[in-house]
């Protein structure tokens, strides 16, 4: 799975995520071990670990949802620290477990997004139609989110997540169980969300996703071990694939799940 004629950029503007010494401890558990790193604007950032490594609990402290234990970090020009809820209403978040409600439509929980993110009913309105045109989903609009397949439903999931125009979007594993056709059409949605000039922090447990990165972060027991574009790390581990990079960085984990 490929994708033809699309381009990586260079990224040289502003950081709209800048972690620095970025720790989370739970009791003697460090669960995030002072990670610093920086993410561009209109960038793809893979965010990696096997289970274990820690990335759930970074992406929650880079969400507002958790208030790290030390280290700073802004998001969007907003500190996690003193700011979460300011957070948390610039940044589109897609979670493994999506938040739409089933006994509701698909505009209906567009409609409700929507509102809970400020906007008004026609801004709504035309955000909703121009994305689910774009998607080819208009004439699912009526249909209850229970009605539809896995994959649909992540779609719609990713549409609530970025009606708002967000500056970033935090994607939580967002192709897991669906089809590789599915996944395939969901990367294009990536890509043009970027060119919309929306960042995209994602998660994933497929390798070959990794590759639709501009750069990759690979997390080990709590620390980044490994960050940069994927043809950079394959060079740097002398290996022809970013699974072998994978497994080589995950081989030297200490602790399990």
């Amino acid at each position: 799975m490929r994708f033809i004629g699309r381009k990586r950029h260079d990224f040289n503007g502003e950081n709209v995520i800048e972690a620095k010494e970025l720790t989370k401890v739970f009791g003697n558990f460090v669960a995030v071990d002072h990670i610093s790193f920086e993410v561009k604007r209109g960038e793809i950032f893979g965010f990696l670990g096997a289970n274990g490594a820690g990335k759930s609990t970074a992406m929650r402290m880079l969400t507002g949802i958790s208030k790290p234990t030390n280290g700073s970090a802004t998001v969007a020009g907003f500190d996690v620290w003193k700011e979460p809820e300011k957070i948390k209403r610039t940044i589109g978040y897609m979670s493994q477990r999506f938040s739409l409600y089933e006994r509701l439509s698909v505009m209906d929980n567009l409609r409700l997004f929507g509102s809970i993110y400020g906007m008004s009913m026609r801004q709504i309105m035309d955000r909703s139609a121009e994305l689910l045109h774009r998607l080819h989903f208009y004439d699912k609009r009526n249909e209850l989110v229970a009605k539809l397949p896995l994959g649909m439903r992540q779609i719609v999931a990713f549409t609530s997540s970025i009606l708002h125009h967000p500056s970033i979007v935090f994607l939580d594993e967002p192709t897991g169980g669906v089809d590789p056709v599915t996944r395939r059409r969901f990367w294009e949605m990536i890509y043009d969300a970027t060119e919309e000039g929306i960042t995209v922090f994602v998660t994933t447990h497929y390798m070959d996703e990794t590759e639709y990165c501009n750069r990759v972060s690979i997390m080990v027991d709590g620390k980044i071990e490994a960050l940069g574009a994927p043809n950079e790390l394959k060079d740097r581990y002398g290996v022809s694939s970013m699974q072998e990079v994978f497994f080589i960085l995950a081989q030297t984990a200490q602790r399990g799940d």
